[in-house]
């Protein structure tokens, strides 16, 4: 079973509304952590309040990854004011940069303020998609989206993540479900699949993949 590599120094994940790329954010900052130790991770998600990698900062501090975000996240302010060391960090060629970015176009603008200084030839864009969910089902819908994102944050997306999955009851079936539209997603546009991401407890079912998977621990609580 080969599992993901994290092989550039930034790393942007992008996807819908319940795609759970910010859970697969804090598990990449985790392994990455472990490659590297100058680790920042920025939750530029302005648009979800529930399920955001800034949840999990406590947890990631602990093991010396860095955690900012904008300076209003998590309160009615609608207006976010970035933090200037997101720059720093991406400029600074030592250190390894996480971004998980808001979940719509008006999420992924906020990724655009920082398209200069993104390394053009060091960094991938995951987008995460999760085809449990109903705005991510259909390929015309999916490809609408990584448009739509591609636009606003001025970012090519270069790799995929089949993170499909229906929580705790999630099937090995379910799984395949995904994978068959991500494989689709690939073939319209040339866009490498990553991984497929497992919740533990189903590794064993793995080995049947072409391709390396993300084994997904829980880390992000809901705040209630």
């Amino acid at each position: 079973m080969e599992t993901i590599r994290f092989d550039k120094r930034v790393h942007i994940f992008c996807g819908h509304y319940g795609s759970g790329k910010s859970e697969i954010s804090v598990n990449a900052a985790v392994m990455i952590k472990e490659q590297n130790s100058d680790v920042l991770m920025a939750d530029m998600d302005i648009v979800n309040p529930f399920f955001r990698s800034l949840d999990a900062k406590s947890a990631l501090e602990g093991l010396g990854v860095k955690v900012v975000a904008p300076l209003f996240a998590n309160t009615n302010v609608d207006v976010p004011a970035l933090v200037p060391e997101i720059s720093t960090a991406l400029r600074n060629k030592t250190k390894s940069v996480i971004l998980d970015v808001g979940g719509d176009e008006d999420g992924a603008r906020v990724l655009g303020r920082y398209h200069n200084d993104i390394p053009k030839d060091d960094y991938d864009m995951f987008f995460v998609f999760n085809r449990a969910r109903p705005m991510t089902r259909e390929l015309k819908d999916v490809l609408l989206y990584i448009r739509s994102i591609e636009e606003a944050s001025r970012q090519k997306v270069t790799k995929i993540i089949n993170n499909t999955h229906y929580l705790e009851e999630t099937t090995w079936e379910d799984i395949q479900y995904g994978l068959e539209l991500a494989r689709e997603i690939s073939r319209e546009t040339g866009i490498p699949i990553a991984a497929t991401s497992i919740m533990e407890g189903l590794e064993t079912k793995a080995e049947k993949l072409d391709h390396p998977v993300l084994i997904l621990r829980k880390n992000i609580l809901l705040p209630f």
